[in-house]
């Protein structure tokens, strides 16, 4: 037997064997980058660094508000009656020269009220038939909600600037006049404080939240 044979055997076992842990260095790494990025993406996304009274403020250096707008309805009103609420709102809001962003976000419905009215109704009623009927909506009218099904709009006006000192007074003014332009039209609005900002960001950022009515406001936000 040539004994040049096993001498290449062996370098040709040896290189390939380099090539392969090469080969699997390469693609670890670029797994590793690969979940950073999504990581630092995700990260990026809900990029809250603090909650403080009416105001949110981001990892980037901006400070935002919240306008939380009551909705209407439109199929109550008249064709002229919608003319003239899109003239108004056009002509409010026409004086804005800076960006904001307007959020429709949907949410569970809260039953929550209807449910306690028809408790009392139940604790003073002596209607057996009554009392039957009213427990079976109510268990109607839980499951629904538990599961999803039935969900309401939420819309909302997002605010923002430069964060620099004293940014709060400026931002602060800009969100009340804010407001008044809607209320002008005859759409009542209310600015978000730190317990609906923090429920916003969960019903926005995290879909696994439950909007609860009463939750506390120092839960955290989660981080992805």
């Amino acid at each position: 037997m040539n004994p040049i044979i096993p001498i290449i055997v062996i370098a040709i076992c040896l290189i390939g064997g380099g090539i392969f842990l090469f080969m699997m260095k390469v693609s670890s790494g670029r797994r590793e980058q690969t979940v950073s990025v999504e990581q630092q993406t995700a990260n990026d996304f809900v990029n809250v660094k603090d909650i403080k009274d009416k105001y949110l403020y981001t990892r980037d250096g901006y400070i935002v508000m919240y306008i939380k707008i009551d909705p209407i309805s439109i199929e109550l009103l008249s064709e002229q009656e919608k003319k003239q609420l899109c003239k108004s709102l056009t002509a409010e809001l026409s004086s804005e020269q800076k960006p904001f962003k307007f959020l429709a976000v949907s949410r569970p419905v809260d039953i929550s009220p209807l449910i306690n009215e028809y408790t009392k109704i139940i604790g003073t009623t002596s209607d057996r038939k009554q009392k039957d009927l009213l427990r079976n909506e109510m268990l109607v009218m839980s499951n629904y909600a538990l599961s999803g099904e039935v969900v309401e709009r939420q819309f909302y006006i997002m605010l923002w600037e430069q964060y620099e000192n004293s940014v709060e007074r400026d931002i602060s003014k800009r969100c009340y006049e804010f407001v008044s332009k809607f209320e002008s039209s005859n759409i009542r609005c209310e600015i978000l404080k730190q317990n609906d900002i923090v429920k916003l960001c969960n019903l926005i950022n995290n879909p696994a939240y439950s909007n609860i009515e009463d939750s506390e406001f120092e839960a955290t936000i989660p981080l992805i």
